[in-house]
């Protein structure tokens, strides 16, 4: 009884590693074989374009493919951000964005997709300066003391 089962336990091996090892080949593909779409959420010309422009060209020497910028703005981003959403899940189309496109827009509005969910981080690129600002004479919620 325990021949058999080693037998069958072996034969099931044998047969996992052949099909891993023929597939292997078959399955692998180089990335990127075509373009790559990153989608800006603002208009042509700001500073997000511009960072995203110029980590296009970055990317385009490393891997080797074009990246193409679609520069997809309204709606605090979220129509650039949707737009991302419904591609393929691929790797072929990226987003890149704002605290306010890819966090804030969730809190404050009632979105078609939810971004903790349908979207995935690649890469943190860097941090923005936030400020709120009133009026000297605007009266103090909080207090100093």
């Amino acid at each position: 009884m325990a021949d058999s089962f080693v037998r069958r336990s072996l034969t099931s091996m044998v047969i996992a590693v052949a099909a891993f090892g023929w597939a292997g080949p078959l399955a692998a593909q180089t990335y990127p074989v075509r373009p790559i779409t990153m989608i800006v959420p603002f208009p042509a010309g700001g500073a997000t374009d511009t960072l995203a422009r110029y980590l296009a060209e970055k990317m385009r020497e490393v891997l080797g493919q074009p990246i193409i910028i679609e520069n997809v703005g309204g709606a605090a981003g979220s129509i650039g951000v949707g737009r991302a959403v419904r591609s393929p899940a691929d790797g072929y189309t990226l987003s890149i964005g704002t605290s306010t496109t890819h966090m804030l827009t969730g809190g404050l509005y009632t979105l078609p997709f939810d971004l903790l969910k349908d979207l995935e981080p690649v890469i943190y690129i860097g941090a923005e300066p936030l400020l709120l600002a009133a009026r000297r004479d605007f009266p103090q919620a909080i207090s100093r003391d």
